[in-house]
């Protein structure tokens, strides 16, 4: 470690990395954000998945206050964060051949949608099949990875394909193989991940730029407000009411 505590020396890592985001990754966030925009203006319902505690940045942009109404999670029983038990089940399940098919296959999602994938390693057999047979669906795809991962590992997809070969956007979270920012020479092992972090904010960018761009297009954008303000209640059901037919949540 360098100077500094372990806490500022892990908030330093974070802010590096969405320092990298932020100058690395302004066409891609634009275009996932336009993308989105195209989406809601045309009609089509927006969906987000992501395994394990890749779901935690997937489920932030579902139903929440400040984000876009229509923002679906795409669940797979199993591999939604780590409540299964026992929790290794779930990364046991991320590397089934064939599971994504049959989730997409009684899934609402259809042609002209558009699917948020967000997988660290991209490597996995579900987000590869999830990519892959929603684009053959005729819906569009953006992936949400490290883009580190593909050259530092192998795939586990009998295509020896990645994430990112199937996607029409691919967003970079930068995060280094073995997602842990922080070593000491008394630790055995690297600790301190920052995926959620970075990931977060980077869907929450693209989020930012799809309700701006809609804007900038006369379409008022179907935004959440927080619960917990006056009127925010009345202002959510009067949304969910409008777009009731492209809203999955409250089934």
């Amino acid at each position: 470690m360098t100077d500094g505590t372990p806490a500022d020396q892990f908030l330093d890592s974070a802010i590096a990395l969405l320092r990298r985001v932020r100058e690395e990754e302004p066409r891609a966030i634009t275009a996932a954000g336009e993308l989105i925009a195209d989406t809601v203006e045309a009609g089509g319902r927006l969906f987000a998945f992501g395994a394990g505690h890749s779901s935690l940045a997937a489920q932030d942009v579902v139903y929440r206050a400040g984000g876009l109404a229509l923002m679906n999670l795409l669940a797979v029983p199993g591999v939604v964060g780590v409540d299964v038990v026992p929790a290794t089940l779930g990364s046991a399940l991320e590397r089934v051949d064939g599971l994504a098919a049959a989730v997409l296959g009684t899934s609402p999602l259809r042609a002209g949608d558009t699917l948020v994938i967000v997988s660290l390693s991209g490597r996995n057999a579900l987000p590869v099949e999830m990519a892959l047979h929603a684009r053959a669906l005729g819906v569009h795809v953006i992936g949400v990875t490290s883009l580190a991962y593909t050259t530092g590992t192998t795939s586990r997809h009998t295509s020896g394909t990645f994430l990112k070969d199937h996607c029409d956007i691919v967003l970079d979270s930068k995060i280094a193989v073995g997602d842990a920012e922080l070593t000491l020479d008394s630790v055995p092992a690297p600790f301190a991940p920052a995926s959620t972090v970075v990931t977060t904010a980077l869907l929450q960018a693209v989020m930012a730029t799809a309700a701006t761009t809609l804007a900038g297009r006369g379409v008022e954008p179907p935004l959440l407000r927080s619960g917990n303000v006056d009127g925010g209640h009345e202002w959510n059901s009067r949304v969910m009411e409008r777009y009731g037919d492209r809203i999955f949540y409250r089934h």
